[in-house]
């Protein structure tokens, strides 16, 4: 058994592909006695007999066409961690899935929700179902994915969307701060077609950083040409604003920039907030970092659909110094209530834990240790910005005590294994088998949250499916009203 299990470990770490990955922690769990573990109901960790209870009575209203109990029972009932169904405990017991109970339920309001999205039922007409899935889907809310800076390390993040992509988990709501804005920008302007020849290594172009000399760094000029950054922006973001990406790709990219002004709030821009804005200059924004790229002003297109300055006489630098995942503002813009978070920043990927969730007298200790640190630094900071008259250095206090105050962790975290060295590259170009690497990391870091990501987002991901479907009902039934009396008419 023993050896059997070192041969499948061995297997799992050479896997090429999720599928091969999957299958041995398959076995390995077949093996190990974690698929007995799935079977039994009961565990600390979650409320397996509300679950239960909630699981009968959604079967017993679908096995009877119970139409008025099912809509009942999913209008006051679906919550994204109902019952702690989310814990991240719930997955460290076995390498693939998690209790059969909660996997049985999931499965059973998903067919529920299907089978009242595509039968018809008098005392449910498309109106009411439209205004059920429209308000029902809405409450239960959905998941973005949020990309962090990092410099080069945010290669990473290719390799978490090609894999969540290739699963068909890619959330439609996607953020990007610095590094992560250019990942974005790439997803969120291409099609599903283009992209997968895009995600490939060699169809990326990423010479990005070009010196122009540290000595400048003291004379308040950047270190690193900021042309050459929007050169290699060009090579991999179409001539577009958020709202043609978006009429194009349907996924709703974010990016963070923050303004090159002291005590100023950071913005999102995004289709629905600045449709209008060049989604490479906003790429250019959130990855100038202060002292190291120079500050950029935004552009957009007008009427006309010439390039004219977007908020002229203001410029923006790195997203990710004020606001590196935005879920705040994701919520209130899309209903986001569950984050996935691909995290690369080197200041905060040493701290994390690669566990799906931490534990232990160790961690409570570094965890109090760094609250401790966080706390005393940042009122330091606020102390020394009484005393500043300078604008620049004022401006650096503000955006370090911004760095502080930021919460770097979502609802699942994907993290890179730690590297020492690995901030070295940070403002380094890398070589193909650097994105080969950075890629295959990415890939391999988030096939063990495959499965979580596709058990708290399977609810919302139906909700999409079938609003989709519903609204193309409508509109066909829509058509069909119009040209009955034409017909009529003509007739």
């Amino acid at each position: 058994m023993k050896r059997s299990l070192r041969s499948l470990d061995k297997d799992i770490q050479r896997a090429q592909t999720y599928e091969e990955w999957f299958s041995a922690c398959r076995e390995h769990d077949r093996l190990s006695g974690a698929d007995k573990w799935k079977t039994v109901d009961r565990s600390p960790n979650y409320d397996y007999e509300l679950i239960r209870s909630r699981l009968a009575r959604i079967q017993r209203a679908r096995q009877r066409r119970d139409v008025n109990q099912l809509v009942f029972h999913m209008h006051e009932g679906l919550h994204g961690n109902l019952g702690n169904i989310s814990n991240p405990r719930l997955y460290q017991h076995s390498l693939t899935g998690t209790k059969n109970l909660i996997e049985n339920y999931l499965g059973e309001v998903q067919s529920a929700l299907e089978y009242l999205c595509d039968h018809e039922f008098e005392q449910f007409p498309l109106k009411q179902k439209l205004d059920f899935f429209q308000t029902t889907g809405q409450a239960f809310g959905q998941s973005a994915l949020m990309l962090s800076g990092g410099g080069s390390l945010g290669l990473f993040h290719i390799g978490v969307v090609k894999a969540l992509w290739e699963q068909n988990l890619l959330p439609p709501v996607i953020s990007g701060s610095s590094a992560g804005s250019i990942i974005a920008a790439v997803v969120g302007s291409h099609t599903d077609a283009e992209l997968l020849e895009r995600l490939e290594p060699e169809n990326l172009y990423l010479e990005a950083f070009k010196y122009v000399g540290w000595t400048g760094l003291f004379k308040g000029k950047p270190v690193l040409d900021g042309d050459h950054l929007e050169a290699c922006l060009e090579e991999n973001i179409p001539d577009m604003t958020f709202e043609e990406a978006y009429r194009k790709t349907g996924r709703e990219i974010n990016i963070t920039v923050s303004p090159y002004d002291r005590h100023q709030e950071s913005r999102l821009l995004n289709w629905r907030t600045s449709p209008h804005v060049l989604i490479r200059k906003a790429t250019l924004a959130s990855c100038a970092i202060p002292g190291i790229y120079p500050p950029v002003q935004l552009w957009g297109k007008n009427i006309d659909g010439e390039h004219v300055p977007y908020i002229p006489g203001r410029k923006f630098v790195d997203g990710s110094i004020k606001d590196d995942l935005p879920v705040r503002r994701l919520s209130r813009l899309y209903g986001v209530n569950h984050s996935i978070v691909s995290q690369t920043n080197p200041h905060v990927v040493p701290f994390l834990s690669r566990e799906l969730e931490q534990r232990g007298l160790s961690w409570v200790f570094s965890d109090w240790a760094l609250r401790n640190v966080t706390m005393n630094l940042r009122y330091a900071l606020t102390l020394t910005q009484r005393y500043v008259e300078s604008n620049d250095t004022g401006l650096m206090l503000d955006k370090l005590q911004s760095i502080v105050r930021q919460k770097y962790l979502g609802d699942i975290n994907i993290v890179p294994p730690r590297q020492p060295l690995s901030v070295l590259k940070t403002l380094r170009n890398p070589t193909l088998a650097d994105v080969r690497e950075y890629i295959r990391l990415g890939e391999r870091a988030t096939w063990p949250r495959i499965e979580m990501v596709q058990n708290t987002t399977a609810i919302s991901r139906v909700f999409r499916d079938c609003m989709a479907r519903l609204d193309d009902l409508e509109a066909q039934r829509l058509g069909d009203d119009i040209s009955a009396p034409a017909q009529s008419n003509a007739s």
